[in-house]
């Protein structure tokens, strides 16, 4: 019968791979066999010819899980192309039913003995599966944890994943809160806690909960996204007053540029009064603590145009401020008064060349060099550039590489 499938086997032979093959050889043509297969097996299945595809798909799924472990895909396209797989084969089931538990049982194992990949979405195979099929996997993973090697963090991670999909198909918001409460090893998994509740409507709970994960998490990776999503929820509830107050407070924890855009967005859509002043004293107060952090009181002066200001506390602590931002401000300082600037960019020129730990140390001189003599131009002091340019290549006459340097950029004796 030639129903348009005759071509199936060719396709996914093509996903055949010899584990001798060369990591870094065929990629490309392997990434476009599957994405063949799956735009011929998507056809299909829109066709009504489901059941003829889940075992190609199957068998697809098998080999690219295994040839994946012997090529390189640094660039994570051909895993992308597994994914759409398993997505299809999970669209495939669904149209035309198997046997639930042996489904169960192969997403199980896959995600419990397999590499790592492809990734199991229980969501996209619960229609597959039914009750029983879920009730399966459900039983599997439980068998799994209590034979589990305590020193397998793939294991026990798998383990947990799976737990944590079972918990969120069932439609259960409590049950999912509470598996994913067993973990709570970062912020991320607060903010996984505070998305389900609020998703629910449950939005008090959210919000006690962004509170606890920020309380325990503070400074961790991803907790300014929960944080985000906190202050978001209280303008939701319209408690800008709080909104504000948890913007202060990280400010006053950690005043940065980006803790005070954040409080300064968030009073423009409370309405609120502008915390500049109060931004502004708080770094000053850390400076006085932590002198580091005049990096950060230049940054928000500077953004708030107190341009002279920033000026000012940046000279007299160029050494604190780091070699990019001393030169924005620099720059910024050159449009408007260029005299002031043109010491400091001497300065910064004889630190270049005298770095002997930069091999392109004569090239980086460069534009500083074509900075100060648009400094000098601008201040009506051409002469004193020349000046300097005159003194700078007689003190460094021994440097031939730099005089060859200097003179391919023009700037000649």
């Amino acid at each position: 019968m030639d129903n348009g499938t005759g071509d199936l086997t060719g396709l996914v032979d093509r996903l055949r791979r010899d584990r001798r093959t060369h990591p870094y050889r065929g990629r490309r043509e392997y990434s476009q066999a599957a994405r063949d297969l799956a735009d011929r097996c998507a056809v299909l299945i829109d066709a009504g010819a489901a059941a003829t595809v889940v075992p190609v798909l199957r068998k697809a799924v098998d080999r690219m899980t295994a040839a994946l472990m012997y090529m390189d895909d640094s660039s994570g396209v051909v895993g992308d192309d597994l994914q759409q797989i398993m997505e299809l084969y999970a669209q495939a089931c669904i149209a035309a039913p198997q046997n639930p538990r042996r489904l169960a049982g192969w997403l199980v194992k896959l995600e419990c003995d397999g590499p790592g990949w492809p990734r199991i979405v229980l969501r996209d195979f619960a229609p597959a599966l039914g009750a029983s099929g879920l009730a399966e996997v459900e039983r599997l993973v439980a068998d799994r944890a209590a034979t589990a090697d305590p020193e397998s963090w793939t294991g026990l991670f798998a383990i947990r994943d799976l737990r944590e999909q079972l918990a969120e198909v069932s439609g259960d918001i409590d049950r999912q809160v509470q598996v994913l409460a067993e973990h709570l090893t970062n912020a991320v998994q607060y903010a996984r806690i505070v998305d389900t509740l609020r998703a629910a409507g449950r939005t008090v709970e959210a919000i006690a909960w962004a509170r606890r994960g920020l309380a325990e998490k503070a400074g961790w990776p991803h907790a300014d996204q929960l944080l985000d999503t906190l202050v978001a929820l209280l303008l939701e509830q319209g408690d800008s007053e709080a909104a504000l107050a948890v913007r202060r407070a990280e400010f006053e924890r950690h005043p940065t540029l980006e803790a005070f855009r954040a409080w300064e967005s968030t009073a423009v859509q409370a309405g609120a009064a502008d915390p500049t002043p109060a931004a502004i004293e708080r770094l000053r107060q850390r400076v006085a603590e932590q002198p580091l952090y005049v990096s950060e009181l230049v940054d928000v002066l500077t953004a708030v145009g107190a341009h002279g200001e920033a000026w000012t506390i940046g000279r007299a602590n160029a050494d604190r401020l780091g070699r990019q931002r001393w030169l924005g401000l620099l720059e910024r300082r050159s449009a408007t008064e260029p005299a002031e600037v043109i010491e400091p960019y001497q300065h910064l020129i004889e630190e270049q060349v005298g770095d002997s730990g930069d091999k392109d140390r004569y090239r980086r001189a460069l534009p500083l060099l074509s900075a100060l003599q648009a400094a000098c131009r601008a201040a009506g002091q051409d002469d004193r550039f020349a000046a300097y340019l005159a003194d700078f290549r007689e003190r460094h006459r021994r440097r031939p590489t730099l005089m060859k340097t200097l003179d391919a950029a023009g700037f000649h004796a």
